[in-house]
């Protein structure tokens, strides 16, 4: 009987200290696995000319399948970006094609104002 109670104390402290030895292992992997800091960009889009917004723009992010479209006002944002590099393409019927290359986008930096140019 004691060496069957000597065994499942053994067990039990072995336990004990495998379990407060990966706590610190558990804390690094927790880092490892939280979320990606995110930040959104916004942006207008209006004519180069007068000014005027301009209403159902694409604006796409060149390499990804990110894409959105200027509102009423012309204004436009993506969310959930990851802070980085992009080229940023604006197209809108009868205007020339904006590229807007290397905007780094960060969590002080996320504002664009983008002026297309009507066509010729």
């Amino acid at each position: 009987m004691k060496k069957h109670f000597l065994t499942i104390v053994l067990v039990a402290l072995v336990g004990i200290f495998a379990y407060a030895g990966n706590d610190n292992d558990k804390k690094e992997a927790a880092s490892d696995n939280a979320p990606a800091q995110t930040i959104s960009v916004t942006g207008s889009v209006s004519d180069f000319v007068s000014g005027e917004n301009l209403t159902g723009v694409e604006i796409k992010l060149e390499g990804t399948n990110l894409k959105t479209y200027s509102d009423f006002d012309g204004n436009f944002t993506f969310k959930n970006l990851k802070p980085g590099t992009y080229n940023i393409i604006a197209s809108y019927i009868s205007y020339d094609k904006s590229l807007v290359e290397n905007f780094k986008a960060a969590k002080d930096n996320n504002e664009l104002s983008i002026k297309l140019q009507a066509s010729k």
